[in-house]
């Protein structure tokens, strides 16, 4: 009788993925299969699986096909692939960031933050060039709205450089002051230094732009991704 690890072996091959590759692109590690081939698998953990290699959860767990859900062939292969409307799964692997304040994002750029005390983590399936110098902020304030509105969180990668029309996180600096924000890049022109003169320009016109020839400004990191939860 074929089994749910049968049935997983024909989907991985389907999707050309070893097991270790699977369990790592769920967020789990590269051991874990060892037990699902002996039939030591959570349901969740199916659900997730059948997401990775576009089959129907069903299928996996009993070899039935649900005649309500579209369907097509795999090839020879047995598997059995989901149809989809407008939506797909990305087939990306989640990793963990750091989620911090302002301050700390601040400290980012002064000390290179360490680590220490975040206010949490989160996980994205952003792919920077460094791992470590990417993390999450949570939007507090109103001069990004109504893009960005207090509650979102931000993705932000501080080892990538900024461009004309990127959203950074920055620092100013006013009268000994420093201060994080968050703001869209523009180049307005060029010192007599051969150095770019930026504003940092807020997405609603009732909040000030800030000008790189008025006030010290340094880039901390570029945004990546926005994350909204829907309230209904």
């Amino acid at each position: 009788m074929e089994t749910i690890a049968d049935r997983l072996q024909k989907a991985l091959l389907a999707k050309k993925l070893s097991w270790s590759k699977a369990s790592t692109m769920i967020g789990l590690s590269p051991q874990a299969p060892a037990k699902w081939k002996k039939g030591q698998i959570s349901k969740e953990t199916l659900e997730k699986l059948a997401e990775v290699l576009e089959v129907d959860v069903g299928w996996l767990i009993s070899g039935d096909t649900p005649l309500t859900t579209p369907l097509e062939s795999n090839g020879n292969t047995g598997a059995v692939s989901k149809g989809y409307g407008n939506v797909k799964p990305t087939g990306k692997t989640l990793r963990k960031i750091p989620v911090l304040d302002f301050v700390q994002a601040g400290m980012w750029r002064e000390v290179v933050y360490d680590g220490v005390h975040p206010k949490g983590e989160t996980y994205t399936n952003y792919e920077g060039l460094d791992p470590k110098a990417v993390f999450s902020l949570t939007i507090d304030g109103m001069s990004m709205a109504p893009e960005f509105m207090p509650g979102d969180a931000i993705v932000v990668d501080a080892a990538k450089a900024p461009v004309p029309g990127s959203l950074v996180v920055a620092q100013e600096i006013q009268q000994g002051v420093a201060l994080t924000t968050f703001k869209k890049y523009r180049v307005i022109g060029i010192n007599e230094h051969g150095v770019d003169i930026i504003e940092l320009v807020p997405l609603n016109p009732d909040f000030p732009t800030y000008n790189s020839m008025q006030i010290e400004i340094s880039i901390i990191g570029v945004v990546v991704q926005h994350h909204r939860e829907f309230k209904y």
